[in-house]
């Protein structure tokens, strides 16, 4: 089970604890047994001035692949949200291709040595 931990001074993102929990366990779902731990980060860059200024950070703890840190900033919470979840998923499934690549790889180089 992946631990989620959700951090944020600002009372409007807090509100957003359990959303922000269970859009990661959804986006996460086809890797989430290779995250066993997501820190998701909520700020507001430049505070009651307004704009384009919610910053989420989400840092992904891989087994085998160290840490992932994926940074996103929108006008509103949700949408920072949803584009730093995609771009870290899409690194993820990256990541995982990329290796299970090379792993075929080296089982054909291997039998055909034989």
């Amino acid at each position: 089970m992946m631990q989620v931990l959700f951090k944020s001074r600002h009372p409007q993102a807090a509100e957003l604890r359990e959303l922000t929990e269970r859009r990661v366990r959804f986006v996460l779902r086809r890797v989430g047994w290779l995250v066993p731990r997501a820190d998701v980060q909520m700020s507001d860059v430049n505070g009651p001035r307004g704009g384009v200024d919610k910053r989420c950070q989400v840092e992904l703890r891989t087994d085998g692949a160290g840490s992932v840190v994926v940074t996103a900033v929108a006008s509103d919470w949700r949408t920072a949200l949803d584009s730093a979840l995609a771009r870290a998923a899409r690194f993820l499934m990256r990541l995982w291709r990329r290796g299970s690549d090379a792993r075929r790889l080296r089982q054909r180089f291997i039998s055909h040595e034989r």
